[in-house]
């Protein structure tokens, strides 16, 4: 990098509410899961709170999927 900031994607700010949503929903099946293991599960509120952060790499994930179906469907 040369001192620039890079541009964050305004398509991320659209996303990030329903991949946290997904990210939540994912966290709280897997902690009904884990109970076979001995572990608590989390209750809904929980796995809101933990998707917060694992959220963010998975809407760059989401937003250069999308930006790639789009360059695709522009062709």
């Amino acid at each position: 990098m040369d001192g620039q900031i890079s541009k964050i994607d305004p398509l991320a700010f659209v996303l990030y509410p329903f991949v946290w949503g997904a990210v939540a929903i994912n966290l709280f099946m897997l902690s009904l899961g884990w109970q076979i293991v001995g572990l608590s599960v989390l209750s809904p509120y929980q796995a809101m709170l933990f998707a917060l952060p694992f959220a963010v790499p998975a809407t760059w994930l989401c937003t250069k999927w999308v930006r790639g179906l789009i360059a695709e469907a522009e062709k």
